[in-house]
């Protein structure tokens, strides 16, 4: 009876051991994972607050390249010359800098400082927008302009695009701008604008254009030859470039307009007419050309390896004043061959 009743006790304790022992291995389980939770979440706090601040950091760089930009630009509104031209300052891209370069040139700042910290890179240009055919031309007061089509189609045809999309747009910028209420008929008339709760949006940027019904392969073809600009502009026979010239100007063909880019390589034109010996041609119509520009595009990137930050803004320049009409950013990441 004794011995049956110590081997019970003694299961009984080894029973007990082996709760506690369990109990134990549930409890280090449990802390452990409380403890890497607590951990990851101490983590993904830390990668979003550096996250964060690299991206205001970033976003403070690239408005000081746009202000560097502005300042450029009021200081060419300062010439007499009354020109814009690609040998003026502006024109001149800035290549992709070290920004830990001109830290380094700070005489508080020493190079042993700087050792250990990620290189990031700086580039930006300034584009006249006016080297394009402007969209917008195609419209005035509600009314499709001729010459305007005209243009578009010889470019969609040199571009090999199809030209039926130049109607379908410029019917549908019709319907985004109709023409302004007549003060004489009291707002009522032919020419008051209708609520066309179907009218598109008016587009802001080239990209936007398929909102007036052109293809995406469209608008992306277009990019490098037209624009998208608040008001009528004409097109700069210092910046634009070839193509943009051959479908601008009705008599002209594509090797006179190469030739105009050609010759401006030597000299700029002071103005249109000044084009017009070296095209080739009997008679020029330079009405939709002009030698000026009141808008740029204003393109900069920051670099950190192989992330990047874009930024892109349209600017207007009236005199000396400049004016930001649109901006937006944009970010991303080069991939490596090899480390997909």
């Amino acid at each position: 009876m004794t011995m049956r009743t110590h081997c019970t006790s003694r299961s009984h304790s080894a029973r007990q051991a082996g709760a506690a022992l369990l109990a134990a291995m549930l409890t280090v389980t449990l802390v452990a994972t409380f403890a890497a939770g607590a951990l990851w979440q101490q983590w993904r706090a830390t990668e979003v607050e550096a996250a964060e601040r690299a991206r205001v950091q970033a976003a403070w760089v690239l408005i000081g390249a746009l202000d560097w930009s502005r300042l450029i630009l009021r200081e060419d509104g300062r010439a007499t010359s009354g020109t814009d031209n690609l040998s003026e300052p502006w024109a001149v891209p800035l290549e992709e800098a070290r920004l830990t370069s001109f830290l380094a040139g700070d005489k508080n700042v020493s190079a042993d400082e700087l050792d250990g910290l990620p290189d990031a890179f700086l580039s930006g240009r300034i584009v006249d927008a006016q080297s394009k055919l402007n969209v917008m031309n195609l419209v005035e007061n509600g009314k499709l302009i001729p010459e305007a089509a005209a243009s578009f189609t010889k470019l969609f045809e040199l571009l090999g695009l199809p030209t039926q999309e130049v109607a379908v747009m410029a019917s549908a910028l019709r319907r985004a701008r109709p023409a302004p209420a007549d003060p004489a008929t009291g707002g009522v008339g032919a020419t008051t604008p209708t609520d066309d709760s179907t009218a598109p949006l008016i587009p802001q940027q080239l990209a936007q254009i398929v909102w007036l019904g052109v293809s995406p392969s469209t608008a992306a073809a277009l990019e490098p030859y037209a624009t998208v600009l608040p008001i009528k502009t004409t097109l700069n026979v210092n910046t634009a470039s070839a193509e943009a010239l051959f479908a601008a100007v009705p008599e002209l063909d594509l090797a006179g307009a190469r030739r105009v880019v050609l010759q401006r390589a030597g000299g700029y034109f002071k103005s249109p007419a000044d084009a017009f010996p070296v095209t080739g041609t009997k008679h020029l119509d330079t009405k939709a050309l002009g030698v000026a520009t009141g808008f740029f595009e204003v393109h900069g990137r920051l670099r950190l390896e192989n992330h990047w930050v874009d930024e892109h803004s349209l600017v207007q320049r009236n005199g000396t004043d400049l004016t930001i009409l649109w901006r937006e950013r944009g970010a991303g990441a080069t991939v490596t061959p090899g480390k997909l």
